[in-house]
């Protein structure tokens, strides 16, 4: 509790206390020594939780980073492809490319003659 303060150094400090500053005040002393701890513990333990907070939000804006780098890697994101959560890399089934030739005139026609 005291950490390395033994028995008898803590029973020192007492007896000394008790001599400065008499037993009336002496409670009053330990209950504002009390709050000090208290304030004390209160904003170290605020500092740690903020500290934690900002190793957090690095670790996510590192997170972010990366993931922007793949799309900009790979040219497209999430939000483009069909379903986002698609992670095979079979093709899409996607309807072929027209192939159909342009039908041929069946009648040959000669240069500089309009054809109706």
């Amino acid at each position: 509790m005291f950490g390395s303060i033994g028995f008898q150094e803590l029973v020192i400090i007492m007896s000394i206390a008790l001599l400065i500053f008499g037993p009336k005040k002496l409670p009053e002393v330990g209950r504002s020594i009390g709050k000090a701890l208290r304030e004390f513990r209160k904003t170290s333990d605020e500092i740690k939780e903020k500290i934690e907070e900002e190793i957090h939000a690095e670790e996510f804006r590192e997170i972010k980073k990366d993931i922007e780098q793949t799309v900009d890697i790979t040219g497209s994101s999430p939000a483009e492809s069909e379903n986002p959560y698609d992670f095979t890399d079979e093709p899409k089934n996607e309807a072929p490319p027209d192939t159909e030739e342009p039908p041929k005139d069946t009648e040959p026609h000669e240069q500089g003659k309009k054809v109706s």
